[in-house]
C-alpha cells in the first residue's frame, strides 16, 4: 500500500548532510539507489539530485519502519523520517560518508519497475537504450552534473552580458526561409496554404535589424535549427549565445567574448587568461592544416615542395604544394600502422603519403630512390625532425587542389591530430583559446561550380578588397572571425555589411537576381536604407562550450533531451506520423501514400 505525501516536508537534501548535522532530526526524500538486507539490520541508500545518504532500519528498535523497508526495491520513491548520527566506519567514497540516518519512519510514495540498466555513473548500456529511457538516465550523477554545470555557465553568461550593458531580446521562432548554409526546417502554415515558415538557423537578420532599431547591444541565449547530417558535436536543434553591437571595432567584440569565456570557464574550475592570441586563417592552414587548430601540442606543418625535384613530382603525379610534419619518437611505427595512416590520408583526399624514419643520423625512406638521399635529409630537417630522437616524418600531397586554400595541408592536418592523440602529445590540462581572423570571403563550391559565401552573405568585406569583389572574388578577405578552443570551433562572427550598395553588390556576386533578392531579403534591404549603423557580432555554441568544459566528447551528454545521429528522439518517439486530418488542414499530401 502506497503512502501519501500529505503535509510531510523535506528538511534536507540527501547529499547535503554532513557531520555537523549529527544529532539532528531529518526528513529526506528520493529514490532507493541500493538495498542491503542483513536480517535485523536493513540499509537503504537514498538518492536525490544532491547525492546519496545511507539510511539504517533496525528491526529491534523500529520494527514497523524495518517491516516497511523490506517492501522497498530499487528506484522506489520514498520519504524517510529519522535522526542523523555519526557512522562508526566512515565511507570516504561519498560526501555523506561520515554520517547516516537512523530511520524512525518510512513512507513509500511510489513503486517502480525494474530499470533496464543500473542507475550508476559507470554503465555499459547502449546509448540508444539510455536515450530511450532518458528519464532514468538523467537520475545518474554524471548527466545531472553536466546539466547543472551547463545551467551555471549560462547563468554566468547572462550576468556578464547584463553587466556589460547588453539587452536580452527574443527573436521569432517562426520566420522565413533564407539561404544560410544549411537546409531549413520548414513549418507549413494552416492559414496560408502552400506557404511555409522556417525555423531559424540563426537570428542573423533579426539581430542586425535590432541594430538598425537602435538597441545598440543585443544578446540572446537562443535555440537554432539546421537540417543537416549529424555527428557527435552537432545536433538538429542547438543553443547559441548570440550577440550584436553597434559601432564596434573588431577588438571590442573580442573583449566582450573574452570576458564571457573567462567567467564561464571559472564556473567550471578552469582558468582562462585574456586576451586570447590571434592567428590569420592562412597561417592556421599552413601551420596546422586546420582553421580550428589544436595548440595543446606542436608538430607544426612545413611546406616541403622544393624537396621534390620536377621529375619526381611528375612520377608521383604531385600537383600543388606538399606539406610535412615530424611525429616525435614514432620511427618505430609498423608497416600496418603506416598503412592505416595512408588509408586515412587517402580517404581525406591525399594523392600520396610519404614517410621518412629518422633514427639518429640514419634515415630510411622509399622516397630516396626518387629524390635522392640529400633531398630526403633536407625534407626531414625542414619538417622539424630531430636527429637526437626517433622521429617519423609524414609528407602529404593532395589529389585535387581546392581553390582558395591548401589542400595538402588540410589532409596533413588530419594526420597531425590523429598522431598527436595516438602518441599522447595532447596536454589535456591546457585550455588554449585562439582567435582566427583574415578568412576568405568566398569558398569554391564544387557542386555548384561557383564561389559561395564562406560564412554568410552579410559578412563584412575588408575595405581595400572591395574593388576585387567582381573581378577576383578568391582574393577578397572578410571581416569574419572564429573563436577556437582546444581544436574545437566555439563560434563565428563578423563585422557586418551595413551599406545597402555593398550588400547588393555581394548578393549579385553570389549570382542572386534582383527578383531573388527581393523575395528572400526584401524587407532587410529596405531596412538598410534607413540609416544603418556599422555593427557586428558573434554567435557561440552553448552546447559545445558545456561539452568541452565538462570533459565530454559528445554534445548529447550535455543536452537534457538530445537527438540521435539519425535526428530522432527515442524517448518521445519523434519524428512521428500525424493524423490525416492534420495534413488536410494544412493542405498537404504525403507522396507515396
Amino acid at each position: 500500500m502506497l503512502d501519501f505525501l500529505g503535509s510531510l516536508k523535506r528538511t534536507h537534501y540527501c547529499g547535503h548532510l554532513r557531520a555537523k548535522d549529527a544529532g539532528h532530526d531529518a526528513v529526506v526524500m528520493g529514490w532507493v539507489a541500493r538495498r542491503r538486507d542483513l536480517g535485523n539490520m536493513l540499509f537503504l541508500d537514498i538518492r536525490d539530485r544532491s547525492g546519496i545518504v545511507q539510511v539504517v532500519f533496525n528491526k529491534e528498535t523500529q520494527p514497523s519502519a524495518h517491516a516497511k523497508a523490506e517492501q522497498a526495491r530499487g528506484e522506489f520513491v520514498v520519504a524517510v523520517e529519522g535522526k542523523v548520527v555519526t557512522r562508526q566506519k566512515p565511507n570516504p567514497e561519498i560526501g555523506t560518508g561520515e554520517i547516516e540516518i537512523i530511520a524512525g519512519k518510512l513512507h513509500i510514495l511510489n513503486n517502480a519497475k525494474t530499470a533496464p540498466f543500473p542507475i550508476e555513473d559507470e554503465i555499459t548500456a547502449a546509448e540508444e537504450t539510455r536515450l530511450r529511457y532518458r528519464y532514468l538516465d538523467l537520475r545518474r550523477n554524471k548527466p545531472h552534473r553536466n546539466i547543472v554545470l551547463r545551467h551555471k555557465i549560462v547563468l554566468e553568461i547572462r550576468k556578464a552580458m547584463d553587466e556589460m550593458g547588453f539587452v536580452e531580446v527574443e527573436t521569432p521562432m517562426l520566420t522565413r526561409s533564407t539561404p544560410e548554409g544549411a537546409r531549413d526546417y520548414l513549418v507549413p502554415s494552416r492559414v496560408h496554404h502552400g506557404q511555409f515558415y522556417a525555423l531559424p538557423q540563426s537570428p542573423q537578420i533579426f539581430k542586425q535589424i535590432l541594430m538598425i532599431g537602435g538597441l545598440d547591444r543585443y544578446f540572446q541565449i537562443v535555440k537554432c535549427f539546421r537540417d543537416e547530417d549529424l555527428r557527435a558535436d552537432r545536433q538538429p536543434e542547438f543553443t547559441q549565445l548570440d550577440l550584436e553591437m553597434s559601432f564596434p571595432r573588431q577588438e571590442d567584440i573580442f573583449g566582450v567574448i573574452e570576458t564571457v569565456m573567462v567567467r564561464a570557464c571559472g564556473v567550471a574550475g578552469v582558468t582562462a587568461t585574456a586576451p586570447f592570441p590571434h592567428m590569420l586563417y592562412k597561417d592556421a592552414i599552413r601551420k596546422y592544416g586546420s582553421d580550428k587548430p589544436d595548440l595543446r601540442f606542436g608538430m607544426e606543418l612545413h611546406e616541403v615542395t622544393d624537396c621534390f625535384p620536377e621529375e619526381a613530382r611528375q612520377k608521383l603525379q604531385i600537383e600543388g604544394r606538399v606539406f610535412a610534419f615530424a611525429a616525435p619518437e614514432a620511427a618505430n611505427y609498423s608497416r600496418k600502422q603506416l598503412d592505416e595512416l595512408t588509408e586515412k590520408a587517402k580517404s581525406a583526399g591525399a594523392r600520396g603519403v610519404y614517410f621518412i624514419k629518422v633514427e639518429g643520423k640514419n634515415l630510411s625512406s622509399s622516397l630516396e630512390k626518387l629524390i635522392g638521399a640529400q633531398s630526403v635529409f633536407r625534407l626531414a630537417e625542414t619538417a622539424g625532425a630531430k636527429l637526437t630522437r626517433s622521429d617519423l616524418v609524414v609528407a602529404v600531397s593532395a589529389k585535387q587542389q581546392i581553390k582558395g586554400t591548401e589542400a595538402a595541408a588540410l589532409v596533413a592536418g588530419q594526420l597531425r591530430l590523429q598522431l598527436g592523440d595516438a602518441l599522447g602529445l595532447i596536454d589535456r590540462t591546457q585550455w588554449k583559446f585562439l582567435w582566427i581572423t583574415g578568412f576568405p570571403l568566398f569558398e569554391w563550391s564544387e557542386s555548384d561550380q561557383q564561389w559561395v559565401s564562406a560564412q554568410h552573405p552579410f559578412t563584412g568585406i575588408v575595405d581595400e578588397d572591395l574593388e576585387k569583389l567582381e573581378t577576383a572574388p578568391w582574393e577578397v578577405r572578410s571581416k569574419g572571425y572564429d573563436l577556437v578552443l582546444n581544436g574545437s570551433e566555439l563560434g563565428s562572427g563578423s563585422i557586418r555589411i551595413h551599406r545597402q550598395d555593398i550588400q547588393e553588390r555581394l548578393f549579385k556576386a553570389l549570382g542572386l537576381s534582383d527578383e531573388q533578392l527581393r523575395r528572400r531579403f526584401g524587407f532587410f534591404l529596405d531596412a538598410l536604407t534607413y540609416g544603418t549603423p556599422p555593427h557586428g557580432g558573434i554567435a557561440l555554441g552553448i552546447d559545445r562550450i558545456a561539452m568541452l568544459l565538462s570533459g565530454e566528447k559528445s554534445l548529447r551528454e550535455v543536452i537534457a533531451f538530445p537527438k540521435t545521429t539519425a535526428a530522432q528522439d527515442l524517448m518521445a518517439e519523434s519524428p512521428s506520423d500525424v493524423d490525416t486530418i492534420q495534413l488536410d488542414q494544412l493542405g498537404i499530401t504525403i507522396k507515396g501514400q
